[in-house]
Formats: structure tokens, C-alpha cells, sequence
């Protein structure tokens, strides 16, 4: 099925995203290396908009469209941080709790209680992320936990998931009041330029380093377009939590490209915490609402 594919090429064109990202720009300041790939998706994305029908909109539209600006620009640069300071296969498995952070916050602020699934799945993904610091060594069961908040891009991934939990949950809001393809390349047109702004402006990203990796910064530019058009068409052919199951095997693919190219440690291990943190998440995501 279409859906399928799509969903497919969007982990691809995510994980691929990243490795570049990390391979090409992280001796840059993380402001530059947050920057280059809006910077040069600018284009792909108004190209696209100027073709896409647009909805009937109203208010709820434009101020969710408006919050979630900067609950995406945040979260992205802490991304970025994240896998500049630290290996893929220590910082991606981690956002695998974002649906482990959502359902936490409907309990917390709803009280909505996860069923046996949603429990199996949060239990699941903290069994994973435990495995993941499993090292030779370690004399005490808490290490693995300590583990975590001493590697940076470990902690800042899964603040980086919490917060996307959040951004997800207004970004679906205001795709229900547009479509999902004109949410799409719309609010990434304008990400794009709040992005690079925000970089330059506050981030202090330096525009002649930005000019200076136009190469490089094109094919970061193409693979996120490819994310989030690959993202918008998939989840406007089927149900959402089946389209985010399959774009989950991101984190798979990032850890292979930290194994096959950046030549990370420890991949044995890290593999099966890596697979059940993304089982975890499967489960939460299909079964655990």
C-alpha cells in the first residue's frame, strides 16, 4: 500500500537527515547546524504550497499554526544539540518516549489511564532505554538510570521527546482544522524562515558559514522536504497511529547509520535496548489508548 511506502521513506529521509546533519555540520555551532537545513528547504516547500488547494480555515487554525512555531524551533535545536554532543545510538532511541510522555500527560492532566497495552508499552520503552547503558562494569542496578543524565545527548533527547509530545498534540490540532498537506507545506515555509531568523538573531548562526555550505546544505535541505511531504501524503492516506508506527523505524536506521558511519561502541547491546524502546513505542502507539 502507498501508505506504507511514504511511511517508510519518511523514516529513511529522518534517520538520513540526522547522520547528515551530524557527519557535515556539527563542527559548526549548533545554532549553523540547526539553520542549514531550513535554510535551503525554504524553496522546496513555497514551490510546493503555491500547488496545494487551501482549506477552509479559521481561528483555531491560526493560533494553534502560531504555538507551534516555537514548540517546534526549541525542541529542533535541542535535537540538533543533542546528536552534536553525543552518538545516534545514545540520543535517537530516545524519542521513542514521546508516546510514552503523552500518555503520562493525559494521566497527569486528564486522568486518562493507559490500558494494559499503553502499561506494557511504557514498561516496554524504559526496559530499552535501560538496556541501552548496559556497560561491562557497572556493579550497581542504578548505573544504567545514572548513565543517561551523564551522557548530554542522551538527557536532551528526552527532554527533546517530551516536548515533541506537546508539539505533536497542538500540530494535529490545527492539521484537523486545515488538511494535512497544506499544514504541511505551509507551516514548514514558514519554520523555515522563523528557524533561520531565530538562528541568526538569537542563536548568533553566522550567515557567511551558512552561504559557505550551500552543497551540503542543499541535500540537508531535500532529505527534510522529503521527511515532512512523505510525513503530510501518508498521513492523509490512513490512521495516524499506523503511519507514526512505521516512521518509529527512524530510530532503527539512525542507529545503523551510527554504527556502518560514525563506527559507535557497544552496538550489540545498544541494538536491543534500541529495539525494544522501539517495540515500546509500537505498542503504545497502535494498542495503548
Amino acid at each position: 500500500m502507498l501508505w506504507i511506502t511514504l511511511s517508510l521513506l519518511t523514516a529513511l529521509a529522518t534517520a538520513s537527515q540526522d547522520a547528515w546533519v551530524k557527519r557535515y555540520f556539527s563542527h559548526l555551532s549548533t545554532a549553523e547546524m540547526t539553520a542549514s537545513p531550513f535554510l535551503y528547504s525554504i524553496p522546496l516547500f513555497a514551490v510546493v504550497l503555491a500547488f496545494v488547494p487551501v482549506p477552509e480555515l479559521d481561528s483555531v487554525f491560526y493560533w494553534t499554526f502560531l504555538l507551534s512555531l516555537p514548540l517546534h524551533i526549541v525542541p529542533f535545536f535541542l535535537h540538533m544539540k543533542a546528536i552534536q554532543n553525543s552518538p545516534l545510538s545514545l540520543t535517537l532511541p530516545y524519542l521513542a518516549f514521546t508516546p510514552v510522555f503523552l500518555i503520562l500527560v493525559g494521566f497527569v492532566v486528564l486522568q486518562e489511564v493507559p490500558n494494559g497495552w499503553g502499561i506494557a508499552g511504557i514498561l516496554t520503552t524504559c526496559a530499552g532505554g535501560y538496556i541501552l547503558n548496559l556497560k561491562r562494569g557497572y556493579q550497581s542496578l542504578l548505573a544504567p538510570i545514572a548513565a543517561v543524565f551523564r551522557e548530554k545527548g542522551s538527557w536532551l533527547m528526552l527532554i527533546v521527546a517530551f516536548l515533541y509530545s506537546v508539539s505533536g498534540a497542538v500540530a494535529k490540532k490545527a492539521i484537523l482544522h486545515s488538511s494535512p498537506l497544506f499544514f504541511t507545506m505551509s507551516f514548514f515555509t514558514v519554520l523555515g524562515i522563523a528557524m533561520t531568523f531565530a538562528m541568526v538573531f538569537i542563536g548568533h548562526a553566522r550567515v557567511g558559514v551558512l552561504r559557505e555550505h550551500i552543497g551540503k546544505g542543499i541535500v540537508a535541505g531535500a532529505l527534510l522536504f522529503a521527511h515532512a511531504a512523505c510525513h503530510g501524503f501518508a498521513i492523509s492516506l490512513t490512521k495516524a497511529a499506523y503511519m507514526i508506527s512505521v516512521k518509529r523505524l527512524s530510530v532503527l536506521i539512525g542507529f545503523g547509520y551510527g554504527w556502518l558511519i560514525f563506527k559507535e561502541k557497544d552496538i550489540p547491546v545498544r541494538l536491543i535496548g534500541t529495539a525494544l524502546m522501539v517495540a515500546g513505542a509500537v505498542l503504545i502507539t497502535l494498542w495503548g489508548s
